[in-house]
């Protein structure tokens, strides 16, 4: 069994920074590709960012410039660095990775809060 356990959300004043991390347990072959997805209230999930073993990386829009996505693979961790943080981030943040003989797994979620 494979378990991602996120941490770091919080509240946050409009401005600020978070960075939240991710990190994959259990008996693990090989994981491809980590990443991050969001939920905000009333809102479908949607993607933030991912990162392949390589290091290669993809962002939403809403993320370009702000955010920044980075792992360490020998600690299966990935970690999102949320910078110039608006209320429109404000969602529950999902860690995603794909992992070789499980396929996709989910983290349960942190919340992030932005607000004055």
């Amino acid at each position: 069994q494979v378990q991602l356990v996120e941490s770091g959300g919080g509240l946050v004043q409009p401005g600020g920074s978070l960075r939240l991390s991710c990190a994959a347990s259990g008996s693990i072959l090989r994981i491809y590709l980590m990443g991050w997805y969001r939920r905000a209230p009333g809102k479908q999930r949607e993607l933030v960012a991912v990162i392949t073993s390589s290091g290669g990386t993809n962002y939403a829009d809403s993320a370009k410039g702000r955010f920044t996505i980075s792992r360490d693979n020998a600690k299966n961790t990935v970690y999102l660095q949320m910078d110039s943080l608006t209320p429109e981030d404000t969602a529950v943040y999902y860690c995603n990775a794909i992992e070789a003989t499980r396929g996709s797994l989910w983290g349960q979620g942190t919340q992030v809060t932005v607000s004055s």
